[in-house]
C-alpha cells in the first residue's frame, strides 16, 4: 500500500485552482525570460504588471483596495510556487510593504498605493538595513527632519530588494536623534517618481538570486510630505517593524521549505537515473540514508510552516514562533540542498543544474529578515 500523500490543512479547492493559475503564469510569462532576468540583475518592469493582472500581487488583502480578498494562505501559494520553479520575484516583498501601508496607513494613504501595487503599476520596497545597520535597527542613521509640512530626509540604505524599480519605499528613520536605541524610529512612506535627491544604485552583484534587483538608495536632503508618516505619531516605527516581521519571517521559512521540497524532487529523480558502479545511484546505501535524512527534515519542516500558516491566517502567531520558523526552517534548508548537491558530483557545481543555483540563493535565507544568530535571541528573549 503506498503511502499516503499529505496535505496541508490549510488547503482547499479555491487554493488549488489558485495555484494551478500560478503555476502555469509562472511557466508561460516567467520561466522564459529568467536566464535574461538573472543577466541584467532584475525582472522586466513589464513583469511586475503581467503578475498583477493575472493576481499574484496581493491576494491575501481586502477587495475594497484591488486586491484579491484572500488570506495569507493565497499569499503562501504565490511564495511556493515562485520557490519550486527557483524565480526570485519579490512578490511576497510586494504583500509585506502592503501589510505596513494596510496596517499603519490612513485611508487616503491605502486608497492611493494599494490599488496600483495590487496592479502591479506601484512597486513596494522596505528599507530599514544601512551599511552600518543590519540586524541593529538601533544603529539606523538614515534622519527625517520637520521642515513645516514636510520631511527632509538625509542618509542612504543597502541591500534592499526591488530598489531599483521601486515607486513606493517604506522608510525606516531617526525622526528624533537625540533618543538614543530604537525609540527615535519612524516609518515614512516616500514616493521616489521624479524625487529631488532622491538616487538609485546600481544593482549588486550578489552570490545568489541574480534575477532579484538589490540595490542601494540615497536620500540627499530628499523632501517628502508630513502625511506620508505611517502611523499615528512619530516614534511607532520599530513597534511597527517588530509586529510586521513575523509575517516576513514565516514567509521566508515557506520558501525554505518549498526549496528543500523541490530540491528533493529534483535529487530522486537524478539518482534514479545517474549510474555509479554499474547500478543507479539510488541502489547505493549512502544515497538511500542520506535522502531518508532529507526527506524527514524537509517533512517536519512542512509541519511546522503549516502550523505557522494556520497561526497568521487565524491571527494568532507570536514572533518567538516566527523567529524559530525563519532560522530553523532556513538552516535546515542549506543543509538539504547542500546534501542534494553533493549527490549530484560534478554536476551539481555547474550553474545550468537547477541544484546549484537553489544552492547559491539558499544563502542568503539565514542572513536577511534578521540573521538566524538574532532570532535565536529572539526566542531567548521568551525563555
Amino acid at each position: 500500500m503506498p503511502p499516503a500523500t499529505y496535505q496541508s490543512p490549510w488547503m482547499n479547492d479555491d487554493l488549488r485552482l489558485f495555484r494551478k493559475t500560478v503555476r502555469q503564469f509562472i511557466q508561460d510569462k516567467f520561466i522564459p525570460h529568467v536566464a535574461r532576468w538573472r543577466a541584467q540583475h532584475r525582472p522586466d518592469l513589464e513583469a511586475w504588471t503581467a503578475a498583477g493582472e493575472t493576481g499574484l500581487l496581493l491576494s491575501g488583502m481586502p477587495e475594497k483596495y484591488g486586491a484579491g480578498g484572500g488570506t495569507f494562505a493565497h499569499d503562501a501559494v504565490v511564495t511556493e510556487e515562485l520557490a519550486r520553479a527557483g524565480v526570485h520575484f519579490s512578490s511576497a516583498l510586494q504583500s509585506i510593504v502592503a501589510h505596513y501601508v494596510l496596517s499603519y496607513g490612513t485611508e487616503d494613504q491605502k486608497q492611493r498605493w494599494l490599488p496600483r501595487m495590487a496592479r502591479g503599476e506601484l512597486i513596494g520596497a522596505i528599507a530599514m538595513t544601512e551599511p552600518a545597520a543590519g540586524s541593529d535597527l538601533s544603529g539606523i542613521k538614515t534622519t527625517a527632519r520637520r521642515d513645516g509640512n514636510d520631511y527632509i530626509i538625509k542618509g542612504s540604505k543597502t541591500f534592499i530588494s526591488s530598489g531599483w524599480f521601486a515607486g513606493l519605499v517604506v522608510l525606516a528613520v531617526k525622526t528624533d536623534p537625540k533618543v538614543a536605541g530604537v525609540m527615535g524610529i519612524s516609518m515614512i512612506a516616500v514616493e521616489t517618481k521624479d524625487l529631488a535627491g532622491y538616487h538609485v544604485g546600481k544593482s549588486f552583484e550578489k552570490l545568489g538570486m541574480h534575477e532579484q534587483d538589490t540595490c542601494e538608495l540615497f536620500f540627499d536632503d530628499v523632501r517628502v510630505p508630513a502625511g506620508n508618516l505611517l502611523g499615528k505619531s512619530e516614534g511607532e516605527g520599530f513597534f511597527q517593524m517588530m509586529e510586521q516581521l513575523p509575517y516576513e519571517r514565516v514567509t521566508v521559512g515557506l520558501g525554505a521549505v518549498a526549496t528543500a521540497e523541490q530540491a528533493l524532487d529534483i535529487t530522486i529523480k537524478y539518482v534514479k537515473e545517474r549510474k555509479a558502479f554499474g547500478k543507479p545511484l539510488m541502489d547505493l546505501q549512502n544515497t538511500r540514508f542520506t535522502l531518508a535524512e532529507c526527506k524527514t527534515q524537509a517533512h517536519i519542516g512542512r509541519i511546522f510552516i503549516d502550523h505557522c500558516i494556520e497561526k497568521i491566517i487565524a491571527g494568532k502567531l507570536d514572533a518567538e514562533t516566527a523567529a524559530m520558523a525563519k532560522y530553523w526552517l532556513t538552516d535546515r534548508q542549506c543543509e538539504i540542498v547542500d546534501a542534494c548537491l553533493q549527490l549530484h558530483g560534478g554536476y551539481g557545481y555547474m550553474m545550468e543544474y537547477p541544484i546549484a543555483r537553489m544552492w547559491a540563493d539558499s544563502r542568503v535565507q539565514r542572513i536577511y529578515a534578521g540573521a538566524n544568530e538574532v532570532m535565536k535571541e529572539v526566542i531567548a528573549w521568551s525563555l
